[in-house]
């Protein structure tokens, strides 16, 4: 049997990206899933032969070429409700996932979204109660600023400051980024790349697409079992496989 191409890129990865876990009455921005939808969403995934990992674990994975049937699960901004709303799902259901926080926001609250609700933050206690459930720990940037915007006096903050944070708050480097509101550009990709990260997560990185820049799938309240299989058909159709990952 012959061995696999090495120099052709794999197929893109599937990661979903989730934020709050919790009540959806008021949700303006869209990014709360009740625990009840949640777990029919990891039933889906269950059911179709996959299993949702943290990204360390999914690329690790990948990298030995036995990423098949492994989907990523990543939750953005460390609320505190990943706690009570999140993490007893991701249990019942045999599931990993990386939870990327804000260490310049410890006990703070989603300050940046200015039509509310107000939603708590994990605290320093929070988050290593979450490693310690063995949730990977990654860094959202210090405090949540566009980086696309930022200074080079902010963006090395974001960047290498808030994993310096976070290296001293858990005892172990984070591996991992998320870009706030998944904006990018050639310097802020940089920026984390320098400041030591192992990978990225964006959105929709465009050309930029790359272990650090690496595309994402929104999931919500409104994502049953159909919107779901659609929304993985089209990632996969819309997104080019990424250079430099299996």
């Amino acid at each position: 049997m012959a061995a696999p191409d090495r120099s052709t890129p794999a197929a893109v990865p599937w990661v979903a990206m989730y934020h709050s876990v919790g009540d959806c009455s008021e949700d303006p921005y869209r990014i709360t899933v009740t625990p009840e939808r949640l777990e029919k969403q990891l039933r889906w995934l269950r059911r179709r032969g996959l299993r949702g990992v943290s990204m360390a674990e999914l690329l690790a994975a990948r990298a030995r070429g036995e990423g098949r049937g492994l989907v990523g699960l990543t939750f953005d901004d460390g609320y505190a409700d990943f706690l009570t709303g999140a993490l007893p799902v991701l249990r019942r259901n045999g599931c990993t996932a990386t939870l990327f926080v804000l260490p310049g926001r410890l006990d703070g609250d989603n300050a940046w979204d200015p039509l509310g609700p107000r939603k708590p933050l994990l605290s320093a206690d929070g988050i290593r109660r979450a490693a310690g459930e063995g949730v990977e720990i990654g860094s959202h940037g210090l405090t949540h600023v566009d980086l696309t915007a930022a200074d080079d006096v902010t963006l090395k903050a974001e960047t290498a400051e808030s994993r310096a944070v976070l290296a001293e708050l858990l005892g172990a480097e984070p591996d991992g980024f998320c870009y706030p509101y998944g904006t990018i550009d050639r310097r802020a990709v940089d920026a984390v790349r320098e400041a030591g990260y192992a990978y990225a997560c964006a959105i929709d990185p465009g050309p930029l697409n790359g272990p650090h820049a690496l595309p994402r799938l929104h999931v919500g309240q409104n994502d049953h079992a159909l919107r779901l299989y659609l929304k993985y058909r089209l990632h996969r159709l819309r997104r080019r496989p990424v250079e430099g990952l299996r």
